[in-house]
């Protein structure tokens, strides 16, 4: 495609960001990159389209550069317009490095064999440091810009490779000490800071020293100070943006890392730099850089905390919720260690007083009572592993952060978990009879909450909020009988006042500890069977009765159950009435159970009920209670999917999941079907177990070829001939491909499998089709036609064709004889071939030699002749 105006490369880029993957896909899709590339290089488009050119390329890297090979070219391409920039003043200096790199990062080229790499990597090091890199890197006013957007770049591949600048920690120390114009303070810091913890819990980790990393002020000579090695250590993706203190971390053990005196120097000085600069940067920028330098000093011998300590004097009055974050993570990392006692009882009063500010909009006040909650001496652990009483937060101080029926849900579910600390504490003061205790307070609000979901007809979410926050109070204080009991009874009254929130209820009893879970099972299975058994709301009483029946109160549920049966006059109730019936059988219950399923396998209206009910009287007059609980209980075995018998378990879930499994399935590619309007790939197919419902499906890289139709096989056995599956080819341009295969089929235990396959090659001969077939007077002038409408739009070539030793005429009749037009054998042929979609290829074999024949080829579409040369060569070998 010819270069492109302003207004054709808007509308082009417009039409992609509307759907970049069905742009994609289409034909205009497969020149974006390519026409890209080039068109940066033209001085006819001005830089601002350009510009959104580029922001395309760093948004969608993945779809312009899909491969290895093409992301490779990219950054290539991108690093050689920017040499190519004049010196005046430029916007596409900065947007071509952070494209480069993304190129790289996305590519997953980014290594020690990639040119484009080695190029990168010297030339943003250069512009780091601030280095003279020659005119053509624009005016000195322009530098600083670079310098940031190079830092930037570096940080990026750091994350992408740790380690890989740990020869550079030398460097990048000694430029943020320079006096004089230096990198911007803000993205050189971050870089040293990223650099030197990658570096640190790398080391940590293989049981290695620093080796003088922190020394090094220069760039070794030779390859760079590139640690491709460091890198491939460090592997483990860390992740530098994470705010939390990985488990994994604190095994490593940075304590295992030794520094030398003169390394533990340099690191000191490296740490206290960093530190001392970080006002200048942002509070985002700052938060990082002080969880960056946290994580790397954590236990990291001969590095006191106390160099954290300016800095938290400067920070424990900060109103940026980011600082505050880390402020909060130092005191997670090192605790005594670095906050004193005062520090403590002020951060957590800030805290305090900050959540209960009335102006404070919702996401800031959750995170504070967050923070709150998540403040260490607030959630020490009790004698038996549950929450006990806050140590540093006082009722007083929280007054104000009471949870109320007006407070948004969210902020309502925080402060009442805070409440509960509270409440755990104060139990004492509750007990003798204090009316404004916490307790107290929790009881009427639970009591509030539970009136409103009790609204017939009122908005689900209140009955969510209401379950919600009877979890979390059941959760907190578990082993409070005082709180637990008036949280049963009004839950009973709940139910009583709205059955249709028996979900609600059963999905509770599945989450709550066995202190709150049995009473409130008692009482609803009171409540339940003491409703008359033609109840409207029949339905949610089977669903709760089946999940709170046992042993107990059985002649009260077997009298509710007779009552029900006779008014389960439709399949759902009927079903809901047998699993209150299942779970009884489970629960071990029996004589007056057998009455029961008696009555209903003569008198429920559904077949499928009365064989359940048959079924479960034989279960339960044949089998003893043991057998009976291992033939109702879970499967250990797959399940048939058909099964009545065994309840919905995890073997039952795991029968209905598509599981991956190592392939049983083997394919290649049979012999070549040259007819048919389109081009046929001959598949043979073999298995090594039975295979039932096969779906193969096929794809192609890139957009060379249409969207692939799915191949389905009803049934494979190994051992029986299986008829060749054919895989009809849409190329978009006669080229040869590679097949992507995913099979999904059915095993003969019932799981539904899926695997990759080997890929398949399609060769360029596989898209040879024939013309259709002239009269046998008309070939020479029907071949000559053809040849005179390749010209002037195509390309005529000639070439030494190689023979083996059968000749000329072998070769035909093997490869090539179903597109033979005019023949005069053994020496003579002139042959006709379709490419699909819409090309031709025309051959003229004419005075065969003993060692070979010249060929004359013309074609309407000169991409090809590489391919047809690669092939024509290929041949004698192949005879």
């Amino acid at each position: 495609m010819g270069l492109l105006s302003r207004e054709a490369w808007a509308q082009r880029l417009g039409a992609f960001r509307a759907s970049p993957s069905a742009y994609m896909a289409a034909p205009e899709g497969e020149d974006l990159g390519r026409d890209l590339l080039s068109d940066l290089r033209s001085e006819k488009l001005s830089e601002q389209t350009k510009v959104s050119m580029l922001a395309l390329s760093l948004e969608y890297p993945a779809q312009l550069w899909p491969d290895a090979p093409t992301a490779e070219a990219a950054a290539t391409s991108l690093l050689d317009t920017l040499v190519l920039l004049p010196p005046r003043p430029s916007a596409l200096r900065r947007p071509l490095l952070l494209a480069a790199t993304t190129a790289l990062v996305t590519g997953g080229v980014l290594g020690p064999t990639s040119g484009a790499s080695l190029r990168l990597l010297p030339l943003l090091l250069g512009l780091a440091s601030g280095g003279d890199l020659g005119r053509g890197f624009g005016p000195s006013s322009e530098q600083r810009p670079l310098q940031a957007t190079a830092c930037e770049c570096l940080r990026e591949l750091e994350s992408c490779k740790p380690g890989l600048l740990g020869g550079c920690l030398g460097l990048l120390h000694g430029l943020l000490g320079q006096e004089g114009p230096v990198a911007p303070v803000q993205p050189l810091s971050l870089l040293l800071a990223l650099a030197l913890r990658n570096t640190l819990v790398i080391q940590a980790r293989a049981r290695a020293s620093l080796q003088g990393l922190l020394t090094v002020r220069a760039s070794p000579p030779g390859g760079g100070p590139w640690n491709w090695t460091l890198a491939q250590e460090g592997e483990a993706h860390l992740q530098p943006q994470a705010p939390s203190w990985p488990a994994a971390e604190e095994e490593c053990g940075l304590s295992a890392l030794e520094p030398s005196p003169e390394e533990a120097r340099e690191l000191r000085a490296a740490v206290a730099q960093l530190l001392d600069t970080s006002y200048l940067l942002t509070p985002v920028a700052q938060a990082q850089l002080l969880w960056l330098l946290g994580w790397a000093l954590r236990g990291l011998r001969g590095q006191p905390p106390v160099l954290f300590k300016p800095q938290l004097v400067r920070l424990l009055g900060t109103a940026q919720l980011t600082l505050l974050h880390a402020v909060l993570a130092l005191k997670a990392a090192f605790g005594e260690a670095l906050f004193t006692a005062q520090d403590e009882a002020l951060l957590l009063r800030r805290l305090t007083l900050a959540a209960q500010h009335p102006a404070l909009p919702l996401p800031a006040h959750l995170f504070y009572l967050h923070c709150l909650l998540s403040f260490p001496e607030n959630c020490p652990l009790g004698p038996a592993g549950e929450e006990a009483a806050p140590l540093l937060l006082e009722p007083q101080l929280c007054r104000g952060l009471l949870p109320s029926l007006l407070h948004d849900p969210m902020a309502l579910l925080a402060r009442l978990h805070l409440l509960c600390l509270l409440c755990a504490e104060d139990e004492q003061k509750e007990e003798k009879g204090q009316a404004q205790s916490p307790c107290h307070y929790l009881q009427e609000l639970l009591a509030g909450l539970q009136q409103r979901a009790a609204l017939t007809g009122g908005p689900r979410a209140l009955a969510t909020l209401c379950f919600q926050a009877s979890y979390l109070v059941a959760h907190c204080l578990a082993g409070h009988h005082t709180v637990l009991a008036p949280l049963t009874h009004g839950l009973a009254q709940l139910y009583r006042a709205r059955p249709a929130l028996a979900p609600h209820f059963v999905d509770l009893l599945d989450q709550v500890a066995p202190e709150l879970g049995e009473p409130l099972r008692v009482v609803l299975r009171q409540e339940v069977v003491s409703r008359p058994g033609g109840d409207e709301a029949l339905r949610w009483h089977l669903q709760m009765l089946a999940k709170v029946a046992d042993r107990d109160a059985q002649s009260a549920t077997l009298g509710f159950l007779q009552a029900a049966a006779a008014h389960c006059t439709d399949w759902g109730l009927q079903q809901a009435l047998l699993r209150v019936c299942r779970a009884l059988l489970r629960a071990g219950v029996g004589g007056g159970l057998a009455d029961l399923l008696q009555a209903l396998a003569r008198q429920l209206e559904d077949p499928d009920g009365r064989d359940h009910a048959r079924l479960y009287y034989v279960l339960l007059s044949h089998l003893s209670g043991p057998k009976l609980g291992v033939a109702l209980g879970p499967s250990l075995a797959a399940p048939a999917l058909t099964s009545s018998l065994v309840a919905e378990n995890q073997g039952f879930a795991t029968a209905l999941m598509v599981q991956e499994a190592p392939a049983p399935i083997r394919l290649s590619v049979g012999p070549r079907r040259a007819e048919g309007p389109v081009p046929v790939l001959q598949l043979q197919v073999e298995v090594l177990e039975p295979v039932y419902s096969l779906e193969l499906r096929f794809r192609v890289e890139g957009q060379l070829y249409a969207p692939l139709g799915a191949v389905h096989v009803p049934c494979l056995c190994p051992g029986r001939p299986a008829r060749p599956l054919l895989l009809p080819l849409q190329p978009r341009r006669p080229a040869p491909a590679q097949l992507d295969i995913r099979a999904l089929y059915t095993k003969s235990t019932g799981l539904t499998c899926y695997t990759h396959l080997p890929p398949l090659p399609v060769k360029f001969a596989d898209l040879f089709l024939p013309f259709p077939k002239a009269p046998e007077d008309a070939r020479l002038g029907f071949f000559e036609e053809l040849w005179d409408s390749c010209l002037p739009k195509g390309t005529e070539s000639r070439l030494w064709c190689p023979l083996g030793p059968q000749g000329l005429e072998a070769l035909v009749s093997r490869h090539l004889e179903p597109f033979v037009v005019v023949a005069q054998p053994p020496t003579s042929y002139h042959i006709a071939i379709r490419l699909p979609p819409d090309s031709k290829l025309l051959l003229r074999l004419e005075a065969a030699q003993a060692d070979g024949v010249p060929v004359v080829l013309r074609t309407d579409d000169w991409a090809v002749l590489p391919l047809v040369g690669d092939y024509l060569r290929g041949l004698s070998a192949a005879v």
